[in-house]
């Protein structure tokens, strides 16, 4: 049986480049060994239905400004004695798209129920102390609004240790 030999990727260059020009796109392509932007598909999307927590605050810079509130989401779930519980998740909203900033700013209400489509954001921050903390936004790419606040006495929950 034939075994053809194993040729690495630096020894191939090299015959490549002695047997054709190197202008050559598709030798160019393999032999540089600078890093490459990954053209792989991959996705970040988050898609959540729930109500305004605060309305919406302006923040950033001039230059960079963005609107932010917060917006809460319930999962229930029964025990097996067969009480009812429900959890209330609590996440924070950024939006920098202009139009869409204007629009959150100017209609959109603590306890308003709205549909957001976007991505989910991981940075850390560096507080006044120098403590870094970690921080998890959820970046708009579309609000949908699906309905006003609810009376004062059905929709009142406060954030619990959450910070804007």
């Amino acid at each position: 049986m034939f075994r053809l030999p194993i040729i690495n990727s630096s020894l191939m260059c090299n015959l490549l480049k002695n047997r054709y020009s190197l202008s050559t796109g598709k030798i160019r392509q393999f032999c540089d060994d600078s890093p490459r932007i990954s053209l792989e598909k991959s996705i970040n999307q988050v898609i959540l239905l729930g109500r305004v927590g605060i309305n919406p605050q302006l923040r950033g810079t001039e230059s960079k400004p963005v609107v932010v509130f917060t917006l809460a989401t319930n999962t229930n779930y029964k025990y097996d004695s067969g009480e009812l519980h429900q959890k209330t998740d609590w996440h924070r909203i950024s939006v920098f798209k202009p139009n869409l900033r204007n629009l959150v700013l100017d209609y959109l209400k603590k306890g308003s129920r709205v549909f957001v489509e976007g991505r989910i954001l991981y940075g850390e921050f560096t507080d006044a102390k120098g403590v870094i903390h970690n921080s998890t936004s959820i970046i708009a790419n579309d609000i949908i609004f699906v309905s006003t606040p609810e009376k004062k006495e059905e929709f009142d929950p406060e954030p619990e240790e959450y910070n804007v």
